[in-house]
């Protein structure tokens, strides 16, 4: 709505794009198109682990836009998880070095306006609800 550029992307579609790419040897190209935007959010990171070579990848990206353009993360896993997240507690320090030196983290808690919702609406009760967020 202010004019700058923002692109969103599920971390698991950014991997494969970066992970096709670098196979089709066009990885420099694909990092510049997650580069250009003012803005880059990266929805769902941990939601599934990265195969080792994506994490990587992902180091690369976070490294090129480290300094130059915002990234807004989302997670459902504290970062104390991210080492299982990439698979490697070095590449996940690395990565957190660049994402969280600038950053401001927001910590969420209670049940999703989702789940708030639907029990607002006698569709699902509270015990219900933990038990739906803790199995995702």
């Amino acid at each position: 709505m202010r004019g700058y550029s923002t692109l969103i992307v599920p971390a698991n579609g950014l991997v494969t794009q970066l992970a096709r790419a670098h196979a089709e040897g066009r990885l420099e190209e694909k990092l510049v198109h997650f580069t250009k935007p003012k803005l880059l959010v990266v929805d769902e990171l941990g939601y599934l682990p990265f195969e080792a070579n994506a994490a990587h990848l992902f180091f690369q990206l976070v490294s090129r836009r480290y300094e130059r353009g915002s990234m807004l993360v989302t997670s459902n896993r504290s970062v104390a998880e991210w080492g299982a997240v990439f698979g490697d507690a070095v590449v996940a320090t690395v990565i957190l070095d660049r994402l969280l030196h600038h950053s401001h983290v927001i910590t969420i808690r209670g049940d999703s306006y989702r789940l708030r919702s639907k029990r607002r609406a006698g569709l699902v009760n509270q015990a219900s609800a933990k038990d739906a967020v803790s199995t995702d």
